[in-house]
């Protein structure tokens, strides 16, 4: 089953949740900020998407609001700790299906070939 991670609230995430749904993919919903993700899970997200500053969305208003020391953490540990306290930073949805394969954000046509629909 496919797992998509985001915020209840997100516009983006209730499109690619609608979508989903549409188009006949099984999937759960989880709010990374009512189930805060492990640390081990943080790092194969940032791994898959190609380093923590892909993972993250730098153009939110919780990013612009951070103070500048937060904005370079220094290592794993410290992008976890950051993403801990802040899980809306994340660049959402994060899309997880049962082959590990981890993705994010949402388009109709992205989501079309990620799940193999041809319509």
């Amino acid at each position: 089953m496919t797992t998509l991670y985001g915020l209840s609230n997100c516009d983006t995430c209730k499109k690619a949740r609608n979508w989903l749904t549409r188009f006949g993919v099984a999937h759960d919903f989880v709010d990374y900020r009512d189930v805060r993700q492990p640390a081990a899970t943080l790092a194969d997200w940032a791994k898959q998407a190609g380093g923590w500053d892909a993972l993250i969305n730098k153009s939110s208003t919780t990013w612009r609001t951070l103070p500048p020391m937060r904005k370079t953490p220094g290592s794993d540990a410290e992008w976890q700790l950051l993403l801990k306290e802040y899980p809306q930073l994340i660049r959402r949805p994060v899309v997880v299906t049962d082959d590990g394969v981890v993705s994010q954000g949402f388009t109709d046509n992205g989501f079309k070939a990620r799940f193999g629909v041809h319509k």
